[in-house]
């Protein structure tokens, strides 16, 4: 396996861990501005209170987007293993 065979796997294999990781990482970055700004507004400084809600909805993405993460997921594999017998040659 050469060095930029090597590195190209790397980069896909990073890419598709932002792809995958993206969509509950935004979605707990707008519950925390939300929560951020209510706080703020009605001066309340708890800290379960900014936790408890982003924990909540990182577990409604993360089910509600299980399949799409797991087919994205299944791809990114059989791609992969698919381009295996290639590396010998």
């Amino acid at each position: 396996m050469s060095n930029a065979l090597a590195i190209d796997f790397m980069r896909s294999a990073i890419q598709m861990a932002l792809i995958v990781a993206s969509p509950m990482l935004v979605a707990a970055l707008l519950v925390g501005l939300v929560v951020g700004v209510l706080q703020a507004v009605t001066q309340i400084q708890e800290q379960t209170l900014a936790f408890i809600p982003k924990l909540l909805v990182m577990t409604l993405v993360l089910v509600g987007l299980l399949p799409w993460f797991l087919q994205r997921l299944v791809d990114y594999l059989t791609g992969i293993l698919n381009s295996l017998p290639n590396l010998a040659a």
